[in-house]
């Protein structure tokens, strides 16, 4: 057996893999959007972090305020991914920067719209 390659048992079948990386993948960066960009750099080069804030700020307020720093990530983790999966399924090869500040400014909008729209119902 070639040794570059590590062997997965799954169940009465071994399947080959791609080479191992081992330890040297847990200090990598985090997985990259399809624009080769990570989502902190497509924030950072679009100027939407203070947009994205405000977001962030929205729905801590909901969850009412801020409890501690779990509590923080739980809140902020699930934005993050949603707003990841919108540029992954909006955004394409080539994109320039105008148009995914476009993308990343609509999603913010309509998910703080949507969030005022839930604070105004519960206030009914």
């Amino acid at each position: 057996m070639d040794d570059n390659f590590e062997t997965i048992e799954t169940g009465e079948n071994a399947a080959k893999t791609e080479p191992s990386a081992s330890v040297e993948s847990s200090c990598q960066p985090p997985p990259e959007t399809i624009t080769g960009m990570s989502l902190e750099k497509i924030i950072e080069i679009t100027g939407e972090f203070e947009h994205l804030n405000e977001l962030i700020m929205i729905h801590i307020q909901q969850a009412g305020g801020f409890t501690g720093v779990d509590a923080y990530f739980r809140t902020v983790q699930p934005i993050l991914d949603l707003l990841e999966v919108e540029i992954r399924v909006r955004c394409s090869v080539g994109i320039n920067q105008q148009q995914m500040k476009l993308v990343v400014q609509d999603w913010i909008d309509q998910e703080i719209k949507a969030c005022m729209e839930k604070t105004a119902e519960l206030g009914r």
